[in-house]
């Protein structure tokens, strides 16, 4: 089975954190964290600022690695570094390429349907970030 190698940002304001909406693919209208692949060579870390650039026209600071996901989907295995982002300051963000967005407190992370890997993330931001 192929390997995909993509990345996530978890990023938080005001103690909530921002889910996107997928709008293309096969997994439209899933709830995600924005990301995506890692190109030949490139660092993680790297990949995660150019991909929010490029998604949400938005400039992040990684401010921490979360977890690595890994998740078997039916045609192909999804490893996904996943990192603690905040927007640089001044920086807005634009959907460029999902549906929609929320903001979602800490509470609120059930009220969205998550993607099956990102359901795996949103379990360890559970066991650190809000410490149940």
């Amino acid at each position: 089975m192929k390997t995909v190698k993509v990345v996530a940002a978890i990023i938080t304001k005001d103690n909530k954190i921002f889910a996107t909406q997928r709008g293309y693919g096969d997994f439209k209208d899933g709830w995600e964290f924005p990301g995506g692949k890692v190109e030949p060579g490139e660092k993680p870390e790297d990949a995660i600022v150019r991909e929010i650039k490029e998604e949400l026209g938005a400039d992040i600071k990684v401010t921490g690695f979360l977890t690595t996901v890994e998740h078997d989907y039916p045609t192909f295995h999804l490893s996904m570094d996943c990192f603690w982002a905040e927007l640089k300051e001044g920086t807005e963000m634009t959907l460029l390429e999902h549906e929609a967005a929320k903001w979602l407190a800490k509470d609120e992370l059930d009220l969205v349907g998550w993607l099956p890997a990102d359901v795996k993330v949103v379990e360890a931001i559970r066991r650190t970030y809000l410490g149940t």
